[in-house]
């Protein structure tokens, strides 16, 4: 979740009006009789739970506009739809219908064009790690996400990578007073093809190494797991993790030779 300040271009976020339930309740009796100005006044008095909403989803300058005017959107749709009949918190209403506005409205606009089915899964898991940490305080493990996704476990790195914004090859990555070093120059230009016989003289140079190595090697190449989270999982410190890893990649290298 990200929590920062939200910023809109042309409104005031410090100055923004809450309504208290008595004002609306009578201004929904007052819209739902024909009076627009009344819906008006819901609109902006319900702008700072918009922009609640909008602090839990990672925008950027170039979108936060963007995303506040679609989250409005469903703030709109609520108001139109809210039946004060039910005795339900207008808020708790709203929620539902501006996280989605803004949900389809990340899934359909993002550059780099992932299948819809990857991104939901992608949201299930953050929605997950979300109510998980909010009830134990603690983030789950993988194992734990995919058991209770039903989903493979190897898949939640890749499902939320495809949240990710992309970046240009030719952003620089290090300067160090001399020439600048760009995304561009990192990337290799071909992709090795390995032959049959490189392929199985790595699969046993991976039953040769430790367990621990080769538990280590599996989760950060294979599932896809960061240090760190291995580290929690293992008990030990995440550069006791990186000393296992460095030393099982060149027991490989000496292996495959």
């Amino acid at each position: 979740m990200y929590n920062h300040k939200v910023e809109i271009t042309g409104v005031n976020t410090s100055t923004l009006k809450t309504l208290t339930n008595e004002e609306m309740i009578k201004l929904f009796k007052e819209y739902q009789n024909g009076n627009l100005n009344a819906k008006e006044k819901l609109v902006e008095g319900n702008l700072k739970l918009v922009l609640s909403i909008l602090k839990k989803f990672k925008t950027t300058p170039n979108n936060i506009n963007d995303m506040f005017q679609i989250g409005c959107i469903g703030l709109i749709k609520a108001i139109d739809n809210f039946d004060l009949n039910l005795n339900v918190c207008f808020s708790t209403y709203a929620v539902f219908l501006i996280k989605g506005e803004i949900l389809r409205a990340f899934r359909d606009e993002t550059p780099i064009r992932v299948s819809r089915s990857t991104k939901d899964i992608a949201y299930k898991i953050l929605n997950y790690k979300e109510k998980y940490y909010n009830t134990y305080g603690e983030e789950p493990s993988n194992k734990q996400i995919a058991e209770t996704l039903g989903i493979e476990e190897y898949f939640i790195s890749y499902a939320l990578n495809a949240l990710k914004e992309p970046i240009s090859i030719h952003t620089p990555i290090y300067t160090d007073g001399g020439d600048t070093i760009y995304l561009l120059d990192q990337i290799k230009a071909e992709t090795p093809e390995y032959d049959k016989e490189t392929l199985i003289s790595l699969r046993k140079a991976l039953h040769k190494l430790k367990d621990r190595e080769r538990e280590i090697i599996y989760n950060r190449y294979i599932i896809g797991k960061t240090q760190t989270e291995l580290s929690e999982e293992l008990n030990i410190s995440q550069a006791q993790v990186s000393r296992i890893e460095k030393s099982a990649l060149e027991n490989i290298k000496r292996l495959v030779k």
